[in-house]
């Protein structure tokens, strides 16, 4: 009581002098090195671990080892007071009176009050996660170095989490670029990070997906290490999640069923903690509706033995969908069943989710599973992204997308009840903060978030370098990359950066991330101007080869475009790319290569593609080895003409490349991307070309159809999702004439496809694309009666989508 008397006079006079002297608030930060703890706190389920995160977090950072006291310290003893609203009448009254002027929180949220009068913090958790969420935030906001504690005032703030779900897919599978390489201890360290910035939600995979049971890399059986994620989770007070696909192959015969059943007593037993189990309706494990929610009625079953409150929650995820699928699946949502959580809105959802918060009840929640991780063959895809950043970048390089990632959440966040991402490793580790700082408050600006990112993960010293570091990588990705100067300041920015860092900061795994892509990026970009440059200069040659001759030409064309790799160019950057995969691999088992690291295919190995050709090399080294075996000089010449003009239309014709942002223009827009960024109402660029029997492509080359080498324009493309219509349109066209339209059909769906006109005119009725690239129809001359055409695409119903890649008019 003596120390509450001192308080409350220390405080007064304070106040007195305040008024009397009209003395401003301080304007420096304040001392915290020698803070204590005092902690009303004492029951374990509300404290969990939130003291020592708070501890453990400032000792790595300054050496500094704050003490817990067990009485209040004196007034004017800098102090960190840790308390809940319930015990916060153990406080003295000025902190008592401090807290109670700031805005009220709700569950999970917390008060942070920075008194600098005295050297004083203050935080206030709603309940026990708000307690460990305030511990965050300070964290955040601390200035930590060597034997130095500081905070500025301005850090005060009293905030609660708009949505109750916010959270990250940890899967320890192959299949994963990092995670599988995961110890324990690294698991426990991400998942608290992720926690520190309001994650509440950690959601497992069982050991068997669609993916090997193990991997080279892995520390503990599958079994094993997704008990101790939950038990990790469980310490922390986070709720623990499963994504669990259908992968049997029977769910209708009672032996199969049991079989299933059977590993589901193994694996929820396993997990000391579980939540909620998600099981996808497809992608994989597809299933019809009936027999879909019979089946998760048995599992319900099962996991309630073990976790008595766990819901299971579905989405209407599948490939091929139809409307009957549909009709079906939401009957079953609306029926109330007890064990059913809600419904999950993610990758390949036909419908919006705007359009599934009509169809259900207005009581079943919708929660979201963001593609955060993929840059296309996704969900979110990066808009209109340059040809040679998806062959080299590839679908899962490190991809900070921070203005993106908030533009995404901010446009559909309304209509769910919060988010836990899909995520292939820590390619997207920025991707994560920022997405759980929107699900927290979607008016926070995104630089807020990589600022704390960047002071807290790295060092103060780099706070503001790296944050505008990490945005300038994703300013690196737009538009057309030979043009985009932006890469070489991004590079110059890192560079910077590497020579005023301390070596602590040089050798941190995130830090280097963002290194990596910033010389990766220019080599790229040079890389690019170099091969372009090159292959015209081939061009030309050949193009003088009736005069020259065939067989000289060829030979002195092959030269030069063998240069490329035959004389590469900033052997030093492509070398730092490769020391830089090497140390990654070493501190958070990131695999960016295959051999090396021992990545998947397609699956953040993005280093292998560091030198593929960026210029159309490929098709046309191919073309002059079959234009070089002929034996007549004339034939040769002509094959060669035909080559160097294969995108000519002729006199008053039109040519088109659909991925190209030249043609772009002729795309009829649906909703912008902003509105909707998932495409599902509007076109997107596709990626890759094709092969005959195959739907999926892990890496873009010039490969495609029957394993024949391809035009580079093959592997970009328009395409719609679904039965979406793709409509391109024409509207100088000379009404009097005739034109005879040539149709380059490229890309990984293999969908069924009709084309007709804006007047009603069928052009081609449903072929099944996939098997030939190209294709050739008149077109009627009632469709061009006034010069203007809108060529429309429709799937049939159950097709993945349309796309076109080129389009020639020519004129008759």
């Amino acid at each position: 009581m003596n120390h509450m008397r001192t308080w409350n006079l220390f405080f007064s006079l304070l106040i007195t002098l305040s008024g009397l002297l009209s003395i401003p608030a301080k304007a420096n930060p304040i001392d915290l090195s020698k803070a204590q703890i005092y902690c009303p706190v004492k029951d374990p389920r509300v404290l969990l671990r939130s003291l020592e995160v708070l501890q453990q977090e400032v000792g790595k950072r300054s050496q500094i080892q704050w003490s817990i006291v067990k009485k209040i310290p004196k007034a004017g003893q800098a102090t960190i007071f840790l308390t809940t609203e319930k015990e916060l009448a153990a406080l003295p009254e000025p902190l008592r009176s401090a807290a109670s002027r700031m805005p009220a929180t709700r569950s999970e949220g917390f008060k942070l009050v920075i008194e600098e009068s005295n050297n004083t913090v203050l935080i206030v958790g709603h309940d026990a996660r708000g307690l460990l969420y305030g511990v965050g935030r300070l964290l955040r906001k601390l200035d930590m170095r060597p034997g130095k504690i500081t905070i500025s005032g301005e850090a005060s703030i009293a905030t609660s989490p708009k949505y109750p779900i916010r959270g990250h897919q940890l899967g320890y599978r192959p299949k994963t670029n990092a995670y599988d390489a995961f110890s324990v201890d690294q698991f426990d360290q991400y998942i608290r990070d992720l926690a520190l910035f309001g994650a509440n939600s950690i959601e497992i995979l069982p050991p068997r997906t669609d993916d090997d049971f193990t991997s080279r890399h892995m520390k503990l059986p599958a079994i094993k290490m997704i008990a101790e994620q939950s038990r990790i989770c469980r310490e922390y007070g986070l709720d623990v999640w499963m994504w669990y696909p259908n992968l049997g192959k029977d769910y209708v015969h009672p032996d199969s069923i049991q079989k299933e059943l059977n590993e589901r007593h193994q694996i929820f037993a396993t997990v000391p903690k579980l939540d909620a189990v998600f099981v996808p309706g497809g992608d994989p494990g597809d299933l019809e509706p009936d027999v879909l929610f019979a089946w998760l009625e048995k599992e319900a079953a099962v996991l309630t033995k073990y976790h008595p409150k766990a819901k299971i929650w579905v989405s209407p995820q599948v490939f091929r969908p139809t409307q009957a699928w549909f009709d079906a699946f939401f009957k079953h949502v609306n029926k109330d069943y007890p064990w059913f959580g809600g419904v999950v809105f993610g990758p390949w959802v036909k419908m919006t989710v705007q359009e599934i918060r009509k169809v259900v009840k207005p009581s079943i929640p919708i929660r979201h599973y963001p593609d955060i991780t993929h840059n296309y063959s996704s969900q979110y895809p990066v808009p209109h992204w340059d040809l040679a950043w998806s062959m080299t970048s590839g679908r899962e390089s490190i991809n900070p997308r921070p203005h993106d990632e908030k533009a995404i959440h901010n446009a559909l966040d309304e209509f769910g009840a919060g988010s836990i991402s899909y995520s292939e490793g820590t390619n997207d580790d920025v991707n994560k903060f920022v997405w759980s700082d929107q699900d927290w408050n979607p008016e926070t600006p995104v630089i807020e978030t990589l600022r704390d990112y960047a002071r807290l993960f790295m060092s103060p010293d780099v706070t503001e370098t790296v944050a505008q570091g990490l945005l300038s990588l994703e300013q690196n990705w737009r538009g057309n990359l030979l043009t985009n100067q932006a890469v070489y300041q991004t590079l110059m920015q890192w560079q910077a950066l590497e020579k005023q860092a301390p070596l602590k900061v040089l050798q941190n795994p995130r830090f280097q991330m963002g290194q990596i892509r910033a010389y990766y990026d220019a080599y790229t970009k040079r890389r690019l101007l170099y091969e372009t440059e090159l292959e015209q200069q081939a061009r030309d040659i050949l193009t003088d080869a009736e005069t020259s001759g065939s067989l000289p030409a060829i030979k002195r064309a092959n030269e030069i475009l063998e240069k490329a790799w035959k004389n590469r160019l900033l052997p030093e950057y492509r070398t730092k790319c490769f020391a830089l995969a090497d140390s990654l691999f070493k501190s958070i088992g990131a695999q960016l290569t295959t051999e090396k690291h021992g990545a998947m295919s397609g699956r953040g190995n993005f280093i292998d593609n560091i030198d593929i050709p960026l210029n159309d090399s490929p098709w046309l080294l191919d073309q002059m080895a079959k234009i070089g075996k002929l034996t007549n000089e004339k034939e040769r010449v002509l094959k060669i003409n035909e080559m160097l003009h294969r995108t000519d239309p002729g006199p008053g014709g039109f040519y088109d490349h659909l991925g190209a942002p030249e043609s772009w223009h002729r795309v009829v827009s649906g909703l912008s991307w902003e509105a909707d960024p998932g495409s599902l109402k509007s076109p997107r660029i596709g990626f890759g070309v094709g092969l005959v029997g195959v739907e999926w492509v892990d890496e873009i080359k010039a490969t495609g159809f029957k394993g024949q080498i391809t035009p580079r324009v093959w592997m970009k493309q328009a395409k719609t999702l679904y039965d979406q219509p793709l409509k391109i349109a024409y509207d100088e066209l000379d009404p009097k004439a005739s034109y005879r339209m040539r149709i380059a059909y490229t890309g990984r769906f293999r969908s069924r496809m009709k084309l007709t006109t804006d007047d009603g005119s069928v052009i081609h009725d449903f072929i099944q694309t996939g098997e030939q690239p190209i294709y050739e129809f008149d077109l009627p001359q009632a469709a061009l009666s006034d010069g203007k055409v809108t060529f429309i695409w429709t799937c049939g119903e159950g097709e993945r989508g349309s796309q076109v890649t080129e389009i020639w008019l020519i004129r008759k």
